[in-house]
């Protein structure tokens, strides 16, 4: 696809004669436009109804029993409350730099280049395990080598991310409407078979989901255990605001999209766990390596659904790319924004003529394909202490969102830029998020299994901040932000 390239431009209060000032009518100045409310809610949803929710969720069940919902509570509200605050933030100042550009803001310079790193970091690598997802369903679905549909989908995907933004949009709001469409499917089987009101189906009344050993069968350690198992379940969302500064009314979309992501995520996850502990002994539940396997295909099975395996496959597939599309587009706005503050080399602020930062966007279809060859290479050791970081990248996301939020709040409301989207019970609220999140590192710590992730995020997450004092920029660097004021 060819496109034609140029720098961009610099923010308004540039120095003139800069090399950032420019009188060429054709240089794109800022990110595209083109992605409505609807978009941006579409690929929250998308980013954080992946395959675990379809493969996983037997994880958290077999662990806690019926009582997972508790868990899955639990981390919703932890998520609900760190939404609330990144919302507020973004929709007062939309930036396509997101919680790193607010990290900055609050603490300075080595918070927002740490963060944004790692943020990207974490996307690349599950990025990496998605594509691998999918390549290996696909592969056996033609009886090909897995490598031969990982490079045709990110060949694909690479096109839809260069075009113009408002093809990517629609592209990632029909992918992920279906999987939003067989959740709502399934969720209304699943009602039916509940209350006995299919063909061949009765009543099932409370039997499996309190059963012979309880809502609570092993106890709180069970729901502790469960809780780990689903904590970064709804993680994904965040791109949301990334998304938002290619809107055309951000500060709006921003305050609909972040309501819509929260109640549909809650509904959808708590809605299908509900459905498969009523519907299903926890003890027959366990980890699904195939669609198989899937509670999801057991009960759709259930209800005499012809092709169920092949359907939950099939949606597998959407979910793995859908996510892996949007994790495309968000880790190379991150690096264009990183890129317009001097965190990242500047060839990754061009911009096409239709807004796209190509340079950013090949840079992430580079490091898919590494990461993708991370999973089928598997260095000694290599991959298993990335993905463990992975694994804890997002506490130390969500921890900075809500310190950034308690930071900034004062100096919001002193400059009137507080919008619609305001935090509830502030600062409480956001100090019982950081007090819920060190809870969860506790419980991780604990945990023998969880525990390398602590470690092995701590370790790469020190190398980023040591690494953010290496770095040098120019003075004119706070006029380079890339803010979003519309």
């Amino acid at each position: 696809m060819a496109m034609s390239e140029v720098p961009a431009a610099a923010q308004p209060g540039a120095a003139p004669g800069s090399s950032e000032t420019t009188s060429d009518p054709n240089r794109r100045q800022e990110l595209g436009t083109g992605l409505r409310t609807r978009h941006l809610t579409m690929m929250g949803l998308g980013s954080a109804i992946g395959a675990g929710l379809f493969l996983g969720t037997g994880v958290g069940i077999r662990a806690a029993g019926p009582a997972v919902l508790l868990a899955y509570i639990a981390a919703g509200v932890i998520v609900v409350l760190v939404m609330q605050m990144l919302g507020e933030m973004a929709a007062a100042r939309p930036h396509s730099g997101s919680f790193s550009k607010y990290a900055e803001d609050a603490f300075g310079h080595w918070a927002g280049f740490s963060l944004g790193w790692l943020y990207w970091f974490m996307l690349i690598m599950v990025m990496g395990a998605e594509m691998t997802g999918a390549a290996a369903i696909m592969g056996a679905w033609f009886g090909v080598d897995p490598w031969i549909p990982a490079l045709v989908c990110v060949v694909f995907f690479a096109i839809v991310n260069l075009a113009a933004v408002r093809g990517f949009g629609e592209f990632e709001y029909w992918f992920a409407f279906i999987k939003v469409a067989v959740i709502v499917v399934f969720l209304i089987v699943g009602v039916g078979l509940i209350f006995g009101l299919l063909p061949g189906s009765t009543f099932v009344g409370t039997s499996n989901f309190i059963g012979d050993h309880g809502f609570m069968p092993n106890g709180l350690s069970g729901v502790a255990a469960g809780l780990l198992a689903v904590a970064f379940a709804f993680g994904g969302i965040e791109i949301v605001t990334i998304a938002a500064a290619e809107s055309d009314q951000p500060r709006r979309a921003i305050s609909l999209a972040v309501r819509a992501v929260i109640w549909r995520i809650s509904l959808f996850y708590l809605g299908s766990v509900l459905v498969i502990t009523f519907l299903m002994p926890y003890e027959s539940i366990d980890n699904a390596e195939t669609a198989a396997e899937s509670p999801f295909t057991r009960i759709l099975d259930m209800a005499n659904i012809p092709g169920a395996v092949g359907l939950m496959e099939a949606v597998i597939v959407l979910a793995l790319l859908s996510a892996f599309n949007a994790q495309i587009y968000a880790t190379s706005r991150l690096v264009f924004a990183m890129s317009r503050n001097q965190d990242a080399p500047r060839v990754f602020s061009v911009l096409s003529r239709s807004g796209v930062p190509t340079a950013a966007v090949l840079l992430s279809m580079f490091f898919a394909f590494v990461s993708v060859a991370l999973q089928y290479f598997n260095p000694a050791g290599l991959l298993d202490f990335l993905l463990n970081a992975v694994g804890g990248c997002l506490l130390v996301v969500w921890a900075m969102i809500a310190l950034s939020q308690l930071r900034l709040r004062p100096k919001l409301e002193h400059n009137g830029e507080i919008s619609t989207v305001r935090m509830w019970g502030h600062p409480w609220l956001g100090i019982l998020t950081l007090v819920l999140l060190a809870g969860l590192v506790l419980l991780m710590l604990g945990n023998e299994g969880s525990r390398s992730q602590v470690f092995s995020v701590a370790v790469v997450y020190g190398f980023l901040v040591a690494l953010s004092f290496t770095t040098t920029r120019s003075p004119l660097r706070g006029k380079r932000t890339g803010l979003i004021d519309r």
